[in-house]
């Protein structure tokens, strides 16, 4: 057996960055960090080759002083924490002094830096772990740190980096969570030479348009809830606007992006049941909480956290989303018939502004009559028969009536309507479905009612499910289950929830029990339930081709109004359009 000794440093760096600087973007996410650490309001970043050729990131923050250069090269070296009880409130992005020895173990760095108030600059070089004394150097204030040649000495993990656009999009990506992180911060990043994007400081509505677009911000809700010393803010898109691609996903903590499953999850489950089909959320959310409640010092590259209490944050992370999401049709509008049909329309006003392109007083709904009949012509008594509208009997149509008023129902499938911004689009089966599902939803939300198994259920059970079991005894009460442990290894379901009293109770009882485990509450039987429930209410919803009379139509308008989710049906469908007048005009060519 060979003899036991220690590894030399420059070893153990290469080893290091392995996992601190996977790739150029974690090199670069690492030095930007250490920039907004020091208090920078400005950070430049440019890079060449996909930032295998160079990474350099000049700041303006509080600098280093010239006895301290060595020791930022050097292992395990920090000045942001001194004592292990620093680890328990960590408030910096960066903090285990490893970052930069490993950079400089698998690079060529140069580090120039000239702290607050002193006369000098001062430079220090690592060429491959190799350190060069201190020497001195001209810059204005800051710091600014150059990396060349990554991996250049180590030619086997140099050969896994993908080709430079690979690269580069990965170090873009690194770029734009740490901007959106912290719009404070002025940044600048260009690469091989030409400038990609240039971000003055400002808010986080201004940095979250300029990264994620317009149409992002457009089609999102704005996330604000706060509970306990946690508050959780930010943009979720709307249901109407979600897509198939999952790229836009943010999540942040305390100023980190973080990648975690437990509030990945809270995030899925409060879109559950309101995305069709493939659709993905689109969300950038900022989560606040005290540092002591959260341990960063997860994983090398910090993009992993584990929290003190996850299980009470996950329900306020699904709860704060949900209730966004569940605004009235007021508040969260469908797509506009014009983005449905390609319309390029001008920003419209607010409804109820009366700045729509007309005169305030032509959006009402009461209308002199034309004067070419007395009563309804022979046309809208055949289409409307009996229950045809006279438009100046029409109510006007305020704020409290957002989705208008009935004018007529086509083709026994939608429901016509107007409104202060023009004519609203109803899918009457679809709106009808959301009312009663959520009316079932809401029967069932005090309390699951259980059913006792004549023979109860019992199965050999893994460790994670007795503790389960252990652990999570009135979640799993709340659910409708009644499960006991007979023996160390063996665990009984004695009662199941009601509306799935037909299912497997052992495979349900064990998907709910790890998914306990994963992240302190269960969706499984809520997923289960709901589905029962959802397809309870289509049957129960209003057929196509019911003919409905005016009032009747306008109940629909005014139950969806007072419905949480009321855009869009069980399955994720929206259940209503806008068409605006302008959008009217145009497709008529009015003014032209």
């Amino acid at each position: 057996m060979a003899a036991i000794r220690a590894l030399p440093d420059l070893l153990i760096n290469q080893i290091a960055a392995g996992e601190v600087v996977e790739r150029p973007a974690a090199a670069l996410k690492e030095l930007i960090e250490n920039s907004l650490d020091a208090g920078a309001t400005r950070i430049d970043v440019d890079l060449a080759g996909g930032g295998i050729k160079r990474i350099r990131v000049v700041d303006d923050g509080a600098g280093v002083e010239r006895e301290d250069l060595p020791l930022a090269v050097a292992r395990h070296a920090t000045s942001k924490i001194a004592a292990p009880s620093d680890l328990e409130g960590i408030a910096t992005l960066g903090f285990r002094g490893e970052a930069l020895a490993s950079i400089a173990a698998v690079s060529r760095l140069a580090l120039t830096s000239r702290a607050a108030g002193r006369a000098h600059a001062w430079r220090i070089e690592v060429d491959g772990g190799t350190v060069s004394p201190v020497a001195p150097a001209a810059l204005a204030s800051g710091t600014s740190i150059a990396v060349e040649e990554l991996y250049f000495n180590t030619p086997a993990r140099r050969k896994f980096l993908r080709t430079d656009a690979t690269e580069w999009a990965h170090c873009e990506a690194a770029f734009t969570r740490l901007a959106l992180a912290h719009p404070e911060t002025g940044f600048t990043l260009s690469h091989n030479g030409r400038a990609v994007h240039r971000l003055l400081p400002g808010s986080r509505a201004s940095r979250v348009e300029a990264l994620l677009g317009e149409a992002f911000v457009r089609g999102s809700a704005v996330v604000e809830a706060e509970s306990a010393g946690v508050s959780l803010s930010g943009y979720a898109i709307r249901p109407t606007h979600a897509t198939q691609a999952a790229s836009t996903q943010y999540l942040f903590v305390n100023g980190r992006f973080v990648r975690d499953r437990m509030l990945a999850h809270a995030v899925r489950e409060a879109y559950r049941d309101v995305l069709h089909h493939e659709r993905q959320p689109s969300y950038a959310l900022w989560l606040a909480i005290d540092p002591r409640r959260v341990d960063v010092n997860v994983h090398p590259q910090k993009t992993e956290v584990r929290f003190r209490d996850g299980g009470a944050l996950h329900p306020f992370v699904r709860s704060a989303i949900e209730r966004t999401l569940a605004a009235s049709a007021a508040q969260a509008p469908a797509v506009s018939a014009a983005d449905r049909l390609g319309i390029a329309a001008a920003r419209m006003p607010p409804p109820g502004s009366g700045a729509v392109g007309r005169p305030a007083s032509a959006v009402a709904p009461a209308q002199d009559r034309l004067g070419l009949a007395a009563e309804p012509s022979p046309f809208y008594a055949r289409l409307f028969g009996e229950r045809a509208p006279a438009a100046s009997a029409l109510p006007e149509t305020g704020d409290d009536h957002p989705l208008g008023f009935a004018l007529a129902q086509l083709h026994g499938i939608y429901v016509l309507a107007q409104n202060r911004a023009g004519l609203v689009l109803v899918d009457m089966h679809a709106a009808h479905e959301r009312i009663v599902y959520e009316k079932l939803k809401s029967a069932h939300a005090v309390r699951m009612p259980t059913q006792p198994l004549l023979v109860p259920a019992t199965f050999a059970a893994e460790p994670v499910e007795i503790a389960a079991v252990q652990e999570h005894p009135e979640e799993l009460d709340r659910l409708g289950f009644s499960i006991t442990q007979l023996g160390p290894s063996t665990l009984a379901v004695r009662a199941i929830p009601v509306p799935l009293a037909d299912a497997d109770a052992t495979a349900l009882a064990r998907s709910v029990l790890h998914e306990l485990r994963e992240v302190g509450r269960s969706g499984e039987v809520e997923a289960r339930r709901d589905e029962l429930l959802a397809s309870m209410a289509c049957h129960g919803s209003v057929r196509a081709n019911r003919l409905l009379a005016v009032p009747e139509m306008n109940a629909l308008l005014r139950e969806m109004e007072a419905t949480e989710r009321a855009g869009q049906c069980n399955h994720g469908r929206p259940t209503w359009y806008q068409l605006t007048l302008p959008e009217l005009d145009r497709l008529f060519l009015r003014g032209r």
